[in-house]
């Protein structure tokens, strides 16, 4: 079937980024966005929408796919509340960080047709900053956007893979795999690098309090890895709640090599800490 209509319901910096990314892709359908009416005036000036709405029960009338575009937690919450609502034809998907719990509640709301009428998806892109302001119609391009199929699910035929095809228009690469490998994955590979960086640069403003120069003076690694220390709470909260124990584990593995690293900075076992090290280049392909 051709998709018409797609809601985004949350319209910041990844929603706001969709709606852009689906119009340089080509998409010549209409573009709801579901948001403050603030958020939502700016999402239709720089052209990310074509029609705002504040309700989300409102806003997904007449779509055939909504987006479910917020922190994790009201992505549960809307699943929940626009399931018995939807259009038996419309598709819900999402973009969140964490799938476990999403593919869970969502087998819940929609029962029998779950594979049918709910595809769970997390692009791997985004910014330090949140908001429309930040918008960016490449913001998926190279990136992995991963969709973590319900039983039985089929991902080519359909309005799922109808909408799949879409997203491969905004550059994005799609990688399926099951939910709570997902969640493991990603505690490692975006979860704790995000708390890498907070428990840094809070180190340092308890060290040097919150106006040292140090940005400038410690250089580009420092820069690199505290840029994302600026990310809005109010998203990692959710993600922190919903993969509580995948992030706790790699914490406590990664803990236990930095004592280890504390307790050899003058034997050889700290060379062989990076000689581990650099092993991640050579699996990865970056000389």
């Amino acid at each position: 079937m051709a998709i018409r209509q797609i809601t985004i319901v949350g319209t910041g910096l990844i929603g706001g980024s969709l709606g852009l990314a689906l119009k340089k892709g080509g998409f010549r359908g209409k573009i709801v966005g579901c948001d403050s009416a603030p958020v939502l005036s700016r999402a239709k000036r720089t052209r990310a929408i074509d029609v705002g709405l504040a309700d989300p029960v409102e806003a997904s009338q007449g779509s055939d796919v909504v987006v479910l575009a917020t922190p994790v937690g009201a992505i549960i919450e809307l699943t929940e509340r626009l399931a018995p609502r939807l259009s038996p034809s419309t598709l819900l998907t999402d973009v969140g960080s964490t799938k476990a719990e999403i593919v869970s509640r969502a087998g819940k709301a929609f029962g029998k047709d779950a594979a049918r009428r709910f595809l769970a998806g997390h692009p791997m892109a985004g910014k330090e900053n949140s908001g429309i302001a930040f918008a960016d119609a490449d913001l998926f391009r190279g990136a992995v956007w991963f969709v973590t199929p319900l039983p039985g699910q089929k991902l080519k035929t359909g309005i799922v893979g109808e909408y799949l095809r879409l997203v491969k228009k905004t550059g994005a690469r799609i990688a399926e795999l099951d939910a709570a490998e997902h969640d493991q994955l990603c505690a490692w590979i975006s979860h704790v690098p995000q708390m890498i960086s907070t428990a840094l640069a809070a180190t340092l403003v308890d060290e040097y309090g919150g106006n040292a120069p140090l940005l400038e003076s410690g250089g580009r690694a420092l820069r690199e890895m505290t840029r994302i220390a600026a990310s809005p709470y109010s998203m990692w909260r959710d993600i922190a709640i919903t993969n509580k124990k995948e992030i706790a584990d790699a914490l406590l593995k990664l803990e236990q090599r930095l004592g280890h690293i504390r307790e050899n900075l003058d034997t050889r076992g700290l060379e062989e800490e990076f000689e581990r090290g650099h092993g991640l280049r050579k699996t990865s392909g970056d000389r």
